[in-house]
């Protein structure tokens, strides 16, 4: 019998190559996993742009967020403001009546009336916040008075408040209306 040698073919193996990835690392291996490689450091950094850039519009947006919110107090307490300076020239009127009463105006019901509406419109303002800005004595403040005459006074040293003709009132920290005041000189 005649031997039979058996022929194998070799087995084939991919070769490796040297390659250069997208860092600039060389790395061994065939071209397809080299080529997938590749292909996920580019995803990866696209991965990382768009995340970056949805960090970015997140943070904008809040900051927008913010920025409405302050607008809206901001016009919410200039809205408060104007109504209100419009109720304290009632309470002008009101403090006037009361120093101006009639002469047996107390022991008579409808006074007794005047003077109700007034204290509840006194707290309605305190309620709100609202704040009179004291003056009487003070040195002036032009920030805070608003001086209508500057008059030569001998008792009162310059720049201080002689009187107040009419009240200032503030919020917080914003003035709704200067006090008119009487400034020596």
């Amino acid at each position: 019998m005649t031997e039979h040698k058996k022929r194998t073919k070799p087995v084939e193996t991919p070769t490796e190559e040297m390659t250069t990835s997208a860092e600039g690392v060389e790395t061994q291996g065939p071209p397809e996993v080299t080529a997938l490689k590749e292909e996920l450091t580019a995803v990866q950094e696209q991965c990382k742009e768009y995340s970056e850039g949805w960090q970015r519009e997140r943070a904008d947006f809040l900051n927008f967020r913010k920025r409405i919110e302050r607008d809206q107090a901001q016009l919410n307490q200039i809205v408060t403001s104007n109504i209100i300076r419009k109720y304290l020239s009632v309470n002008d009127d009101m403090e006037r009546a009361l120093a101006n009463r009639p002469q047996g105006a107390e022991s008579q019901e409808w006074w007794n009336g005047v003077e109700l509406i007034y204290r509840k419109l006194t707290s309605i303002l305190e309620s709100e916040g609202v704040q009179v800005i004291p003056a009487e004595g003070e040195m002036f403040d032009p920030a805070l008075h608003e001086a209508i005459t500057h008059e030569d006074s001998t008792d009162v040293e310059s720049g201080r408040v002689i009187a107040v003709v009419q009240k200032g009132y503030r919020i917080g920290d914003r003035i709704i209306r200067p006090t008119l005041v009487r400034v020596a000189r």
